[in-house]
């Protein structure tokens, strides 16, 4: 008695392989853009903590820490003014791990992140308001966000 071979036909594979690719086709650029998104809410949450801490530092000494031309924030002598007294480990990279950068008169200040680009010019571009594109930069001046990520990213 001849015994009948039991498995999948080809045809069931190829199926079952193209549900599989359907489903990917679905499901990574959702998972590309939740992880950007993360990094965005990160670099807003570092942004929110930095600012206590320039806050903090502007009730002792009635000024905000001076850098009179926009630099990155572990270059600019922010860290040492913040830390360990106001700041443990002052965030220097945001969730692209690309610099913070800082700008401040003494009398008012500027904290951002230049995006998932990196931005163009180096500098921080503020257009204002809601973005909807990961490469926007993200900016708060003086304990308020004037420029941040909303809705649906790019």
């Amino acid at each position: 008695m001849a015994g009948r071979n039991r498995g999948f036909t080809l045809i069931e594979l190829l199926i079952v392989v193209a549900i599989i690719g359907v489903l990917a086709a679905i499901s990574i650029p959702n998972l590309l853009n939740a992880l950007d998104r993360g990094k965005q809410k990160r670099t807003m949450s570092d942004l929110r903590s930095l600012a206590t801490a320039v806050e903090e530092y502007n009730i002792d000494h009635s000024y905000y820490p001076a850098q009179a031309s926009e630099a990155d924030v572990a270059a600019s002598g922010l860290v040492g003014a913040l830390s360990p007294t106001f700041f443990r480990t002052v965030p220097a990279t945001d969730g692209w791990s690309r610099p913070l950068r800082y700008l401040s008169d003494g009398l008012d200040y500027t904290v951002g992140s230049l995006g998932r680009d990196g931005g163009a010019g180096g500098n921080l571009t503020i257009v204002g308001g809601k973005t909807t594109d990961f490469d926007c930069d993200i900016v708060m001046s003086s304990g308020l966000f004037v420029q941040w990520p909303d809705g649906v990213q790019q």
